[in-house]
């Protein structure tokens, strides 16, 4: 603010105005000045950062035209702690036509005003429009105008430079739309035509179904044949078939299949799931090592009621297998089947914890609702909102993204697209796995409870921060 003090349109409420006064006589054509010095960049400002000589308090210094200064007070600081910088004098001073001001730290958003009081340097009479007052600082690595401060200006509207930019996307929008139209086709872009064969993970193949379907949809030209009998097996069937197969997988491949070629698709989810019956919802992670090592058969051992434990598992060669192996059993191997029915030991089968193992997914999960006292495993969104079912928390965390993330729920893997060597960059295989990490398909992801590996901190490796 820079503004005339006197009464110059005479009124009878000048008040205290008509009595500025200073060494016993009245102030010629005074003026009100109010600075407000604040640091809105990016970074905090120390008392080195001010291009002055560490000899010299002074950090700022304003010039007035035509104008004495004959008052200053500090009006408002934004921290307490600024106040010591004003104190004894140093670098605050009042020199005729100049006011200094010292180096003040300051942090971002940080500030503090200054009220002055000025007169008529040249004794004239009458009250007139002065000059704007001279702003002399600079600020060490500052940006704009070599690093000196600027003046803060306020407008009022929108500024053109604003809406010169809000009519610019506009056009682009609107010329999208009718090359859109124009085209007289609804398939997105990146479409391509030609079939495509989708195997591997039984626990990936809803996810993988869904997303063909919706690709089909947008690309008429498109179709899928389908072949989920697990992931070991998928691999195998893309490295004898070659070309215009993708294989997911959950994990990575094992060794000597150097042909193929993986792209992290989702962050994937496991659960352990119980029959219904079991009467547990929460198990420890060595719990279930002793469970499936058969140390614990019977529910009421930990808890739950009086029901022998039934373990329902995927066949060798399954990722989910794989990843249970791996992140919850500490690498051991379950032992094998000792069971067709699920129910009972096959004859000649020594005594001990029942085992069976199925095909996929769908299968075990089917199983698992059905056999009294029975637990198995599968994907997160498999097992979801299944009646019969109860979904475990291991050592108290349930299966989420979040507590996997944070090292809380060990039980996930990386879900892998796997192509015989680079696929064509026009053909299907390549367009569905683009349009699955980056499109639609990530929704879908979601949609399942996991997430997208192009989500995560690092999604060339798709794992936990």
């Amino acid at each position: 603010m820079d503004t005339t003090a006197s009464n110059v349109v005479k009124t009878e409420h000048d008040g205290p105005f008509a009595q500025l006064m200073v060494s016993n006589r009245k102030l010629e054509d005074p003026t009100i000045v109010l600075l407000r010095i604040e640091n809105n960049g990016a970074t905090n400002i120390d008392e080195g950062d001010y291009s002055r000589s560490h000899a010299d308090d002074t950090g700022i210094t304003i010039t007035f035209t035509d104008r004495h200064v004959v008052g200053a007070v500090i009006t408002e600081v934004s921290d307490t702690n600024m106040s010591s910088s004003f104190q004894n004098g140093g670098g605050f001073t009042v020199k005729e036509t100049v006011l200094e001001l010292p180096k003040v730290p300051m942090n971002r958003g940080e500030h503090y005003k200054v009220l002055c009081a000025l007169e008529r340097a040249d004794g004239g009479a009458g009250a007139r429009q002065y000059p704007p007052p001279h702003v002399e600082c600079t600020i060490k690595g500052g940006v704009g105008g070599g690093g000196r401060i600027q003046e803060t200006k306020s407008r009022t509207g929108t500024p053109k430079r604003v809406l010169a930019l809000i009519g610019f996307l506009v056009a682009i929008v609107v010329a999208q739309l009718v090359i859109f139209a124009s085209s007289g086709d609804s398939a997105p872009l990146d479409c391509a035509t030609g079939q495509v064969r989708l195997t591997g993970s039984t626990a990936f193949e809803p996810v993988a179904r869904e997303a063909a379907k919706s690709y089909q949809d947008l690309c008429p030209g498109s179709s899928f044949a389908f072949e989920f009998r697990g992931s070991g097996e998928g691999l195998q069937t893309l490295d004898q078939a070659g070309p215009d197969v993708i294989a997911f997988s959950d994990g990575e491949k094992p060794s000597g299949l150097p042909r193929l070629l993986p792209r992290p698709i989702a962050f994937f989810l496991f659960t352990l799931v119980v029959n219904g019956d079991a009467g547990v919802q929460d198990l420890t992670l060595d719990q279930i090592k002793q469970i499936y090592s058969g140390k614990i058969a019977n529910w009421q051992e930990i808890g739950g009621n009086d029901v022998p434990i039934r373990l329902i598992s995927r066949n060798p060669g399954s990722g989910t297998r794989a990843a249970f192996q791996r992140r919850v059993l500490a690498g051991a191997r379950e032992p094998g089947s000792n069971s067709d029915d699920c129910r009972s030991l096959d004859p000649g089968s020594p005594a001990g914890v029942v085992r069976c193992a199925r095909d996929t997914t769908e299968t075990v999960l089917r199983t698992v609702a059905a056999t009294p006292g029975a637990m198995g495993y599968s994907e997160l969104g498999a097992a979801a909102d299944r009646k019969g079912l109860v979904s475990i928390r291991i050592n108290g965390h349930p299966a989420t993204v979040a507590d996997a993330d944070h090292g809380t729920y060990p039980f996930w893997e990386t879900e892998f697209g796997y192509t015989y060597g680079e696929p064509a960059a026009n053909s299907v295989a390549a367009s569905f796995l683009r349009y699955l990490t980056n499109q639609t398909g990530a929704d879908i992801i979601r949609s399942h409870g996991d997430r997208p590996c192009a989500e995560l901190a690092n999604p060339q490796l798709c794992r936990p921060t």
